[in-house]
């Protein structure tokens, strides 16, 4: 299943809109996307399933890469 995980680069950041950034990850749950970007050090905001019509939307962007880890 694919996610996207909108962060903050920095754990001492405050998260503010402007600086959230976004990846995508493919995972079997929201726990194991956690896991596997525990060693990052970033600031995870929020984790969503990417599924069905939204999916398809995400991927036509340029920027869509669904990192493997």
């Amino acid at each position: 299943m694919i996610f996207k995980v909108y962060f903050q680069e920095k754990m001492s950041e405050v998260a503010v809109r402007e600086n959230t950034k976004t990846v995508y990850v493919n995972a079997d749950s929201e726990r194991d996307v956690r896991k596997k970007l525990k060693a990052r050090s970033i600031n995870i905001e929020f984790v969503q399933a990417v599924t069905g019509d939204y999916l398809e939307y995400e991927q036509h962007h340029e920027d869509f890469k669904v990192l493997e880890i």
